[in-house]
């Protein structure tokens, strides 16, 4: 496991829930979604089906590892999940509820 992969493990805590930032909409699209967050009027493109799909199913897990797991994303493909989530952390697009 790189550096990287680890901070982001560590920032993106995956045993608690997330959900979409209540100020943030998700604008699905043919290329993946946007979402925009109308507080801080950061626009983010998602390019990636998957993420679109475990943002959207944040609301039905109780934890973010059992919704990258809900994707089909084994514990071995999940880093760059992990990592494009962590940035969305940071971005204030998903947190804790």
């Amino acid at each position: 496991m790189t550096t990287a992969v680890r901070e982001d493990l560590d920032e993106l805590d995956l045993d608690v829930r997330w959900i979409l930032h209540p100020q943030v909409a998700l604008r699905p699209e043919s290329f993946g979604a946007l979402l925009y967050h109308f507080g801080t009027r950061k626009l983010s493109f998602l390019k990636n089906r998957t993420i679109v799909a475990i943002i959207e199913s944040l609301p039905d897990h109780p934890d973010m590892r059992s919704a990258i797991a809900a994707a089909g994303i084994t514990e071995s493909q999940s880093a760059p999940y992990v990592t494009a989530l962590a940035t969305l952390a940071r971005s204030n697009m998903i947190t804790r509820p």
